[in-house]
C-alpha cells in the first residue's frame, strides 16, 4: 500500500465494511484481520442469542475500530 488515504486504503476500509478482517487480509495483515473477524463475529453471533444480546454493541465498537484502522495503515517503515 502506498500510505495513508492511498486507493488500497479505501479499498480495504470498504471490505472491512462488509466483513471485519477482510481488509486487514487484503492489505496482508493476517493476524489483525483474523482477531478483528473473530471479535466481531463472535459478539455478533453471541448477541444473536436473547441471553447475550448486551454484546452486540462490543460487536460494532470492534467493527468500527476494523474499518478506520483499515483506512489508517501507513505500512511498514523503511529505514535506509
Amino acid at each position: 500500500m502506498a500510505g495513508q488515504g492511498s486507493g488500497g486504503n479505501v479499498i480495504a476500509a470498504i471490505c472491512n465494511f462488509f466483513i471485519p478482517g477482510l481488509g486487514h487480509l487484503v492489505q496482508g495483515r493476517i493476524l489483525r484481520a483474523l482477531l478483528f473477524f473473530i471479535i466481531c463475529f463472535a459478539c455478533y453471533g453471541l448477541a444473536a442469542t436473547v441471553i447475550f444480546f448486551f454484546l452486540w454493541p462490543v460487536g460494532a465498537i470492534f467493527h468500527l475500530w476494523a474499518i478506520i484502522d483499515a483506512a489508517r495503515y501507513r505500512g511498514p517503515e523503511v529505514r535506509l
